[in-house]
């Protein structure tokens, strides 16, 4: 898209806007992130050395509102400082599209959003937007949202190549076909959700395409007991796996929290290194892992999908004083499956520890180290030295300044 069409685009909206006297807001993001990496996703080996690298997230994001419709439209652009010539001069560098969505209004509790959007639901173990990630997620989609006492909303996404005559889709994306279906409701205390999803990803036989489905059915529970807030997922996953396996998987998290601290295990199941027939690896799909699993990634973030799952037991402690932050994460790991003939489950332990500077309300500082103590197993899954140090580091200004409002 061309830098003078975006700029024409967004000075229509605001005309628009505020002839027609409704709520419109012109917001931006300046994220760049020093990352110091020895030992990040995988396992680092002797006298390797540490890598160091800075990534930028920058965004403009437009936002409309009447009694009639929401729409928004968010722009992005991601790179590596170094990965673009300082004399640029062609569009290979140009804006993206994240989010360019239209919502309708029909009444007060129905409503259809379509278009590009972010999909997050609960605590983003299904669908997230994975805001940690520069480039985040999103779905080409569309919702029917029904909200009054319970919300339930259906959503269903269709993926196709340029070339609409052969109906075949090899893009980018995990599947061709999506369908989901989401329930909620809320209580004084509690909450309940409920998803049935439906992922179809396309394999060629003979000349055909088609496609092979699998289901995730579950959902979450929140209540509050006293002072204590607890929370419960279970998921299912069944149906054939793109290789023709069939697939029974399952996903357990118990959490509680208590002031400061919070402490939950969670299950992922996961296939037998000698398991030919079933297809017993639980998968998270498109949720925002890396919030769940230790901050260094290695389970879920683009790696150790179809292995032998995780057992994670964590205690979790947050601390706030005026404008600062401080949290601290500690991970066990443990394979839900046999990594190996007479291998230990033991995978590592994993310490994450993060401190925030809220700047002021457009502002935020955040440093971050991360430390693996790896197994002996680690290594067979992710080959590397589980001897040496394994060390993750990162540095984030977060700029999110209000053009219009």
């Amino acid at each position: 898209m061309k830098n003078s069409g975006i700029t024409i685009l967004v000075l229509v909206i605001m005309c628009v806007s505020f002839a027609a006297k409704a709520q419109f807001s012109l917001t931006g993001e300046y994220r760049p992130r020093t990352e110091l990496s020895r030992g990040y996703k995988s396992l680092a080996i002797e006298d390797q050395k540490a890598s160091l690298i800075t990534s930028q997230r920058t965004r403009l994001n437009a936002m409309f509102k009447n009694e009639y419709i929401i729409t928004s439209l968010v722009l992005q652009d991601v790179r590596q400082w170094g990965s673009q010539p300082q004399l640029v001069g062609n569009e290979d560098y140009a804006l993206s599209v994240h989010e360019a969505w239209a919502e309708v209004l029909f009444s007060p509790r129905f409503s259809l959003k379509a278009g590009r959007q972010e999909v997050v639901y609960d605590d983003h173990r299904i669908f997230g937007n994975v805001g940690w990630a520069q480039q985040a997620r999103s779905h080409d989609m569309a919702i029917f949202k029904y909200e009054d006492d319970i919300k339930l909303h259906f959503g269903v996404a269709h993926n196709e190549n340029n070339d609409i005559t052969n109906n075949i889709y090899n893009g980018p994306d995990a599947y061709k076909d999506l369908q989901f279906i989401w329930f909620n409701k809320s209580w004084e205390n509690s909450a309940l959700s409920l998803m049935l999803l439906n992922n179809g990803v396309p394999y060629m036989q003979a000349d055909e395409q088609k496609n092979r489905y699998g289901q995730t059915i579950g959902g979450r529970y929140t209540t509050l007991v006293e002072e204590v807030k607890v929370a419960g997922n279970l998921y299912l996953q069944t149906g054939k796996h793109v290789s023709g396996a069939k697939i029974s998987a399952l996903n357990v998290l118990f959490e509680a929290a208590y002031k400061n601290f919070v402490a939950g295990y969670e299950r992922l199941s996961g296939t037998d290194y000698n398991e030919t027939e079933k297809y017993k690896s639980f998968t998270p799909l498109y949720g925002t892992n890396h919030k769940f699993n230790g901050f260094m990634d290695y389970f879920y973030v683009g790696s150790h999908i179809g292995s032998v799952g995780l057992n994670d037991i964590y205690l979790k402690y947050k601390y706030t004083k005026d404008q600062f932050v401080f949290d601290v994460h500690l991970h066990y790991f443990g394979a839900a499956a046999e990594v190996a003939p007479d291998a230990s489950s033991y995978l590592g332990t994993e310490l994450d520890l993060s401190g925030k500077w809220i700047v002021n309300p457009f502002t935020s500082i955040t440093l971050g180290y991360s430390t693996m103590f790896a197994g002996d197993s680690m290594e067979i899954l992710k080959g590397g030295d589980s001897s040496v140090g394994q060390h993750w580091a990162y540095l984030m200004l977060s700029v999110t300044p209000s053009f219009i409002k």
